[in-house]
């Protein structure tokens, strides 16, 4: 892997799941707050208790985006 790549945040929306992001990440919350990550499940039903992280709510509601 070339030195450049290993720093690209690349996301991949998972059928019928969350997003998938992997990569350096700063994620800034509502309050302002920063959290640094190699990466993340983000909530894309919208049923997640734990947004924006998916909490795997998307298979009890049959979510099928």
């Amino acid at each position: 892997m070339m030195e450049a790549e290993k720093d690209l945040v690349k996301i991949t929306v998972l059928k019928a799941g969350p997003y998938l992001v992997k990569g350096p990440i700063t994620l800034v919350h509502a309050d302002g707050t920063e959290e640094k990550k190699e990466g993340a499940h983000l909530c894309r039903c919208g049923a997640s208790a734990n947004k924006p992280f998916c909490d795997g709510t998307h298979v009890k509601i049959g979510f099928e985006k």
